[in-house]
């Protein structure tokens, strides 16, 4: 965009785009997110791998190769996408010897949360050349100040935490928000629960009475 804007010609001559067909995408947590992206890399030709402690090894399809820990499925990955929630354990997950792990000329995504990386140390691994780019949709601080060093890279993307804003997919998240209030008020259980013993406790409650 920049040499674009600078009137720059031949480009196909002075830049060699990244072709990601054949190239290993690593899954940092393997969630219902982390799913859907992996559907759609598959079909890019994308060979797929997965890191989730959580899941036992018969929760990941034929498709995805589970790594056993994390440090192993940076390494083999050409892509590393990041799809876990910010707890006390993920907090800084991505420093600097997460970056150091990486593939030399990986490319970084995080659409998850953005507190689980240390900007100071991916910009630092981009700096050294170790990363090829990073894609951010979510930061932290969230929104970024203004003259923060990372919007004026070349090799990183940032959008303001609007991966999910199409109409559509505000559509599916206000739909759901109403069939959940709905399903408690009849008594149901909600089907995205993220604190089950809740129900389970209120349930028993209400038995006892």
């Amino acid at each position: 965009v920049a040499a674009l804007r600078r009137g720059g010609t031949d480009l196909y001559a002075t830049y060699v785009g990244h072709e990601v067909r054949g190239k290993v995408l690593g899954l940092v947590g393997f969630g219902r997110i982390a799913r859907e992206v992996a559907s759609l890399a598959g079909g890019l030709r994308m060979r797929l791998a997965a890191f989730d402690p959580h899941l036992e090894p018969g929760a990941f399809p034929g498709d995805v190769d589970r790594m056993d820990d994390l440090e192993s499925l940076l390494a083999a990955s050409d892509v590393v996408s990041v799809h876990i929630p910010l707890t006390p354990e993920t907090r800084g997950l991505f420093g600097p010897a997460a970056f150091a792990a990486m593939k030399p000329g990986a490319v970084f995504i995080n659409t998850a949360r953005g507190g689980v990386v240390d900007l100071d140390a991916l910009q630092e691994a981009l700096d050294a050349g170790a990363l090829f780019g990073a894609g951010l949709d979510v930061t932290d601080p969230e929104p970024l100040p203004p003259d923060h060093d990372l919007l004026g890279r070349d090799d990183v993307v940032i959008t303001p935490h609007i991966a999910a804003g199409t109409g559509a997919a505000k559509r599916r998240i206000f739909w759901a928000a109403f069939e959940q209030v709905l399903a408690v008020l009849e008594g149901r259980r909600p089907d995205n629960l993220v604190n089950p013993q809740v129900w389970t406790s209120a349930r028993a409650e209400g038995g006892a009475r």
